[in-house]
């Protein structure tokens, strides 16, 4: 098993053989999004802030920096499409703060933007509050069910998709989220999409042309991460707070998980978990491999449920716990 951790720190990577050890890398690099490539899983990519994209051919043992062709050094999001695929690779994409979106079709060597993003008529009213003169891409969701079809939310402002693989866009639609913070889809439910939003939680049954807002028993609405139960598209989790004071911050943090099943009311899932209080907002990770199966990290630690999130264990790992100071930007999880 390896697991991928970001921090503001450095890329934690816990490798388990006879027992767990966890290297760093990247440090000083402030990683921001981790992505590993479906059709080669030794192929990983990491967006750092300021300092580009980063990949690794060894599953995260060496890294060197990639990106020509990306005008922006914050790289706020990266994800590998599963279908659109150029020989043994899968193709990339990056998405920047100012909000902007790369497409790399040869394995991140180089890259090139798709400008209609921006052109978007949405996009003059996109602003990220704590710094109100810009904005950024939050999440980008290769669709696993159509090739082409990408899912980009900007954090703050839309969720926006494209079905040709970035060459035009579809703006946001009413009713949709305006603040996603991730998203999700699944294999075995073509054209439903799951997002965890400032604004709430949502979910779109064709494909983000209509989008149903479902918080019944969710007693905190400010979503920061959204997983699906691999085997099961109706096992949804979130990790939830009241709003962004109580959501990052460990200092301030309060933050909850959720579990919602065959469409029922959400109820907490924190069987397990640490103290909501002084613990951040979860990210969440899974694998097609392991249906029932959900990993999530936070400040004190990697958690795994094998029981679809009703019951929660940590992960005995040595993790160097001041890397864990302002809480965990990515988790990815990487079954042997």
């Amino acid at each position: 098993m390896t697991f991928l951790v970001a921090t503001d720190q450095a890329l934690l990577i816990a490798r388990r053989a006879s027992q767990w050890s966890v290297e760093e890398h990247l440090r000083g690099h402030s990683p921001e999004c981790v992505a590993v490539d479906p059709i080669n899983p030794s192929r990983v990519y990491c967006g750092t802030w300021g300092r580009g994209v980063w990949r690794s051919d060894d599953a995260g043992g060496k890294w060197e920096p990639v990106g020509a062709g990306i005008a922006h050094p914050e790289i706020t999001a990266v994800a590998v499409s599963p279908l659109e695929r150029r020989s043994r690779l899968g193709v990339v994409y990056a998405g920047t703060e100012p909000s902007a979106v790369f497409r790399s079709d040869d394995g991140g060597d180089t890259w090139g933007e798709l400008p209609g993003l921006r052109s978007l008529p949405s996009a003059r009213t996109w602003s990220f509050p704590p710094r109100p003169d810009t904005h950024h891409v939050r999440w980008i969701e290769p669709d696993p069910a159509v090739s082409g079809r990408v899912f980009v939310a900007i954090e703050a402002g839309a969720l926006v998709r494209t079905l040709d693989s970035g060459q035009t866009w579809t703006d946001r639609v009413p009713g949709g989220p305006y603040d996603t913070h991730t998203a999700a889809t699944h294999r075995l439910a073509p054209g439903r999409v799951y997002s965890a939003a400032g604004d709430g939680y949502f979910e779109s049954e064709n494909a983000g042309d209509e989008w149903a807002r479902r918080v019944d028993g969710l007693r905190h609405r400010y979503m920061v991460g959204v997983a699906v139960d691999s085997g099961d598209p109706e096992t949804v989790f979130v990790s939830a707070a009241d709003g962004p004071w109580v959501a990052y911050s460990p200092r301030n943090a309060e933050a909850y998980v959720y579990r919602k099943a065959k469409r029922r009311a959400w109820e907490l899932a924190m069987e397990g978990l640490p103290a909501a209080r002084g613990t951040t907002a979860s990210r969440f990770a899974t694998h097609p491999q392991e249906p029932g199966v959900i990993y999530a990290a936070n400040n004190r630690g990697v958690f795994s449920s094998t029981d679809a999130g009703r019951t929660w264990k940590v992960l005995e790992i040595p993790w160097p716990q001041h890397f864990f100071t302002h809480g965990v930007e990515a988790l990815v999880a990487l079954p042997d």
